[in-house]
């Protein structure tokens, strides 16, 4: 069943905050040699409007983990299915994800990129959602905050469908 969408963040109100976030991180990064680091595949639409909005040279690489599936609840076993290419030792880190649910996964990743050196990690999320956090996280960078509700739209998913709107719904009936 692919289930009823209510609209939750319009197209309009992504963009100016895609656009605020990329003058904010631009200002932070300046003069630093930035790598972004965008976490597949729920990510990659988020990130590529982000990245164009940062005036700034920066590199680029993804990592893709396994945690979801075709669940609308993360599993307890997490793990990297793609590591990135690029070396980030002694660079300045901006993990960019579309969703924190519980945090394990951001956890995970983030435990994985300190282990390569560098410089600094920050985190710039588009939702985050308390609703079921397990673990504590410092988010650097925030597009929206969303109390509850399953969502796609803007690169979201459900069973790898849905990621195609411009805007974020909160789907229902997809049992």
């Amino acid at each position: 069943m692919e289930g009823n969408k209510k609209l939750i963040i319009s197209r309009r109100a992504i963009e100016n905050r895609v656009k605020e976030l990329g003058q904010v991180i631009t200002l932070d990064y300046s003069g630093k040699q930035l790598v972004v680091i965008g976490v597949l595949n729920g990510a990659f639409v988020f990130m590529a409007d982000l990245v164009r909005e940062i005036d700034l040279p920066l590199e680029i690489d993804f990592v893709r983990i396994a945690s979801y599936g075709s669940k609308t609840y993360s599993s307890e076993e997490i793990r990297l299915t793609k590591g990135i290419e690029l070396s980030i030792r002694g660079k300045d880190v901006l993990l960019v994800e579309d969703i924190v649910d519980t945090g394990r996964s951001l956890a995970f990743i983030k435990e994985v990129m300190e282990g390569l050196g560098p410089k600094s990690i920050a985190v710039c999320v588009l939702i985050d959602k308390k609703e079921r956090r397990q673990l504590p996280l410092d988010i650097n960078y925030r597009g929206f905050k969303v109390r509850e509700g399953f969502l796609v739209g803007y690169g979201l998913d459900y069973a790898e469908k849905h990621r195609h709107y411009h805007e974020i719904y909160h789907l229902t009936g997809h049992d």
